[in-house]
Parts: C-alpha cells; sequence; structure tokens
C-alpha cells in the first residue's frame, strides 16, 4: 500500500508551458482524499513552488532547491548550507568559464549580473533577482551569518559538461555536484540531494521507502527514482534515467504523472 507520492516539477509534473493539466490535479486530490501524502521535489526554489503546491491544494512539506531546503506552513523543517570558504573556492574556479552563477538561500535569489538566463528564471518566481558583484554579496551573506543552500550554473552544455567535472574533481566529498538538465549544473552540500530530502521525511512521518512512488525526468531525479519502492521516469527523461526506473510512463505533455499513478494507485 503506497502512503506518499514524490514528485519532480519541470518536465514531469509541468508541461511546457508551466501549467498542470486539469487531469493531473484531479487526480493528485484524490491521493490527498486516500490519504496518501505529495510531496513536490524540485531544484526550484521555495517561493518558485508554493504557487503550484496551493493550487493542488496540499498541505505536505514542499522539498525545494534539489533537497537542501523543506518547508512546511512557512517553517523550515531542514536545510543544508555550503559554508562561504567553500562557495569563493567553488566561484573561483567557475568564473573561469563562459556560465551564469545564480546563488539560492531558501527564500531569496541571486546574481551577478542580469541576462537572458536570470530572466528566464525571473519568470518562475515571485521573488525579485538580487544583483550586485559577488564580493558584495558575499559580504551582506556574512553580516546575515548565512550561507547558500544552492548554486546553480547555466552555460552551454558542452562548457558545463567540463565544469562538472573540474568540480567533481576539486570537491570530491565536499559538494553534491550533477546536471538537472545538459545546460544546468546543479551544486549543493554533500548532505543535500532529493533522495536525501525523502529520507529525511520518511523518517519524519514513519513510511518505508516501499510505501512510496516516485516520478521524475532529469538527471537530479535518477537517485530518488531508483531508491523509491516503485520509481517512475518518464517518458521525455534521457535514457540513462529510464534505465534505473521500475516503469516508464508517457511524457509531461501526455499527462504521464496522471497515467503513471492511475497504473500504481487504484484510486
Amino acid at each position: 500500500m503506497y502512503k506518499a507520492v514524490f514528485i519532480d516539477m519541470d518536465g514531469t509534473l509541468l508541461r511546457a508551458d508551466h501549467t498542470i493539466s486539469q487531469a493531473t490535479i484531479d487526480c493528485i486530490q484524490k491521493l490527498m482524499a486516500n490519504n496518501i501524502m505529495v510531496v513536490l521535489v524540485s531544484a526550484r526554489p521555495l517561493h518558485g513552488i508554493i504557487q503550484y503546491s496551493n493550487q493542488l491544494g496540499l498541505s505536505s512539506p514542499i522539498a525545494s532547491l534539489n533537497g537542501s531546503y523543506i518547508g512546511l506552513d512557512g517553517k523550515l523543517l531542514f536545510q543544508s548550507v555550503i559554508d562561504l570558504e567553500t562557495l569563493n573556492g567553488l566561484h573561483k574556479r567557475a568564473i573561469e568559464c563562459e556560465v551564469t552563477l545564480i546563488y539560492y538561500t531558501g527564500l531569496a535569489w541571486y546574481a551577478e549580473t542580469s541576462n537572458d538566463v536570470t530572466r528566464k528564471e525571473q519568470k518562475i518566481t515571485d521573488v525579485q533577482v538580487t544583483v550586485a558583484p559577488f564580493e558584495s554579496l558575499v559580504q551582506d551573506w556574512q553580516q546575515q551569518q548565512t550561507g547558500l543552500n544552492k548554486v546553480l550554473a547555466v552555460g552551454d552544455k558542452k562548457v558545463i559538461a567540463l565544469l562538472e567535472s573540474d568540480l567533481l574533481a576539486d570537491f570530491a566529498g565536499r559538494l553534491n555536484i550533477y546536471t538537472s538538465k545538459p545546460t544546468y549544473l546543479e551544486i549543493m552540500q554533500l548532505d543535500a540531494s532529493k533522495t536525501k530530502a525523502i529520507r529525511f521525511l520518511l523518517q519524519r512521518y514513519g513510511i518505508r521507502r516501499e510505501e512510496i512512488l516516485a516520478l521524475g525526468d532529469n538527471f537530479n531525479d535518477k537517485e530518488m527514482i531508483a531508491f523509491a519502492g516503485t520509481g517512475v521516469a518518464m517518458g521525455n527523461a534521457p535514457d540513462a534515467v529510464k534505465a534505473v526506473a521500475d516503469y516508464v510512463t508517457d511524457t509531461n505533455q501526455e499527462d504521464g504523472v496522471r497515467k503513471a499513478i492511475e497504473k500504481f494507485i487504484p484510486l
């Protein structure tokens, strides 16, 4: 018997126009009516998820920033922070490449320049980006005695592949680094990932991994798909992600989430 469903957003729950089909909304609401917890697990910041959580009528936790910031009803349940010393080393290495760096805390986000990348990201959140030189941002974070939950590097897929390889060599055992799509490199503290967020929530709610369904479409979903009692890859997922799944559903454009849920959970 399933007790929880964990769903990625972009490329999974959301269609290309960033909407959710009414059929999928109805399906998710049936899950809740049957006391099955539904958790959105996304690389997005919390403020880029809340509107969808509200649309679905969810009252469960939200795992944002690839699991590095988990919130519930405005309260912080868990966060993982990249310390500023590590961040400085990471920045020094990344600026050697032609990438745009975006920095996320739980409730805010920052960049060193305004460009097409930041404007695209701005469209998915109501929180305005703070644009300032890196040194100025670091001074502000020092004064606030905070660190970053996630750094996102965006660039050409060949550049991102090289940067990923270099950072994995430089920060092995210190940071969790992987692509969410070929042009997006996600960087978090080692104890932050979608799978670790799921483990945290399973322990909190007394649920076993065999009792969960997890759905995703990209490389940052691969581990959680393999971990779940039933892991589902979207039809639009890369072959390497499909390979670890128990089932491959239709694409995000074809109600793949709804079809997978209805296959495994009688509603």
